[in-house]
């Protein structure tokens, strides 16, 4: 019985541990202080950061000023907007990153995207694996939480073995 009991008390702290490298997500301020605006450098920004599946980019800017027009590869290096997975305008637009791969995002004001307001942002699994997508050179974020996920995980992993 004590034995059974260990093993439930181990599948709990490795539940708990789970849920904890869940909670790691990064919430990204696209732009930092600047915001989504002209006149910003995506590029530079998303520079050094790395995306994970479940972090989440915060865009904020003036609602009647920007869109965040999520689109494909070609239309976000055409600047185009027309076949738009999704848009917004509300002044606060949050995404989450939920896959792996390039998200492409542009503002679909007329000339705004062809004066730097794009953003591409390749997300990795959380579990550290490649991209699916080669990155194409834009993207990554502020107000970054420090990431425990693979360590999180391999702890967890090691206390279920320990509790089998």
């Amino acid at each position: 019985m004590p034995n059974s009991l260990a093993r439930v008390a181990l599948l709990f702290a490795a539940g708990y541990i789970a849920a904890a490298a869940l909670a790691s997500a990064t919430t990204f301020v696209v732009g930092d202080d600047q915001g989504w605006t002209m006149g910003g450098d995506y590029v530079a920004w998303a520079k050094g950061k790395t995306f994970q599946v479940g972090d989440k980019l915060v865009f904020n800017y003036p609602s009647a000023e920007h869109t965040v027009t999520e689109v494909g590869k070609n239309d976000y290096f055409a600047c185009a907007g027309g076949s738009a997975l999704s848009s917004d305008r509300s002044g606060s637009t949050n995404v989450t990153l939920t896959g792996p791969g390039t998200r492409y995002f542009i503002c679909n004001i007329p000339g705004h995207c062809t004066i730097g307001m794009r953003l591409a942002v390749t997300v990795i699994a959380g579990d550290g694996s490649p991209p699916v997508v080669a990155p194409t050179g834009a993207a990554a974020g502020a107000q970054v939480r420090p990431r425990m996920g693979p360590v999180v995980a391999a702890a967890a992993g090691a206390m279920i073995k320990l509790a089998l």
